[in-house]
């Protein structure tokens, strides 16, 4: 297992230079897809990290902090295999289904770099950055996750811009309707 995490990020971090050659460092089969979710326990600290600052910055909501935890982490877990299997079809329909299992193990890595720059680019506002500053590192942050989510699928999958766009665009309405599932079980 240790030599699967050292390979899948230091893949990610290759992808997140803009190196498509990053890919020859992820598993292409189904079982390598699947071993690619470690990477959301990779993440989970980065994660609640998040979570705490948001909180810290807007307060708990007004279910209480365990129930707010409790809703933060299923919808985390729903997220992480949610689009991994909502998308398994689009890239079947496509024609794609054998670059499947590397498209998700570098989904998967690849969302370690991403928290690790939302993590990063929250501790100025934290810190006491100007507001105007936090969101606009924030928007930075944002443009990020979204360029590379975007260059993984076009790479992994040998798809178009346009068909990586609108897997992109699955993710994030996904992220949206998952927010507002946990705002609703968090009781705010």
């Amino acid at each position: 297992m240790r030599l699967t995490i050292a390979a899948g990020l230091a893949g990610a971090f290759l992808l997140a230079r803009g190196r498509a050659y990053g890919l020859a460092l992820m598993e292409s089969t189904h079982e390598g897809a699947w071993r690619s979710f470690v990477a959301a326990f990779v993440c989970l600290p980065a994660f609640l990290a998040l979570r705490f600052f948001a909180w810290a910055g807007m307060g708990v909501p007004e279910g209480g902090f365990g129930r707010s935890l409790l809703a933060e982490l299923l919808g985390y877990a729903t997220a992480w295999v949610t689009f991994a299997l909502l998308s398994l079809p689009i890239v079947d329909a496509w024609g794609r289904s054998a670059a499947w299992p590397r498209f998700i193990a570098a989904w998967n890595w690849t969302n370690v770099v991403q928290y690790l720059v939302l993590l990063a680019l929250s501790v100025p506002a934290l810190l006491g950055l100007p507001p105007m500053l936090a969101q606009a590192l924030a928007l930075v942050a944002l443009g990020y996750a979204l360029w590379l989510e975007w260059f993984v699928t076009r790479a992994a999958l040998e798809v178009d811009g346009g068909r990586a766009v609108f897997l992109v665009l699955v993710d994030s309405v996904l992220g949206l309707l998952l927010a507002g599932v946990i705002r609703a079980m968090s009781g705010g």
